[in-house]
């Protein structure tokens, strides 16, 4: 036996909760996977200073590992297992760095963890480099640790990672 519709009931479906109504702030970035980037909100400007900052570490240690390198081809590395090493680690760093800026802005949460760890690595080496010698690179490279970490920490930042992909419908 059939069911007969109740009183005051549409036989027509409701709207399609998948589909983001007319106000939803969240626009066709969550309907649309494209479109999430189009429906993205801008990066923090502190975010942005952070990024430039671990771009110009990141292009160091490439530089870093260029000038290695070349030690190597050329005969001059004393040490040439430690070298390619050296080599490795720096290029690994340095993508590890690119990449994770990359997601920071993106709005990832997890990426700050190791930006961070890479900064607090490289203060402690800044410390030891100023408690020989005292160096103008070694103060900066200090205050660059210090300013990336503050800038990741701030309340702008963090809201940008932790809610950042709920904004484009995703999960972080």
């Amino acid at each position: 036996m059939p069911r007969k519709p109740r009183p005051g009931a549409s036989s027509t479906p409701g709207p399609d909760p998948s589909v983001p109504a007319a106000g939803d702030p969240r626009g066709a970035a969550a309907s649309d996977p494209r479109g999430a980037a189009a429906g993205a909100v801008r990066p923090p400007g502190a975010l942005a200073a952070v990024a430039l900052l671990v771009i110009v570490q990141a292009a160091a240690l490439v530089g870093l590992g260029i000038a290695w390198l070349v030690d190597l081809v050329r005969g001059a590395a004393e040490l040439p297992a430690a070298t390619v090493f050296l080599v490795v680690f720096a290029l690994g760093v340095a993508a590890v760095l690119v990449g994770g800026i990359r997601s920071l802005w993106r709005g990832n949460r997890w990426a700050r963890s190791p930006v961070i760890t890479w900064q607090l690595l490289l203060a402690v080496m800044a410390i030891g480099w100023l408690g020989v010698e005292p160096s103008i690179w070694a103060a900066l490279v200090l205050v660059s640790t210090v300013v990336v970490v503050i800038g990741l920490l701030l309340p702008s930042v963090v809201a940008h990672t932790v809610h950042g992909r709920e904004r484009e419908g995703g999960v972080s």
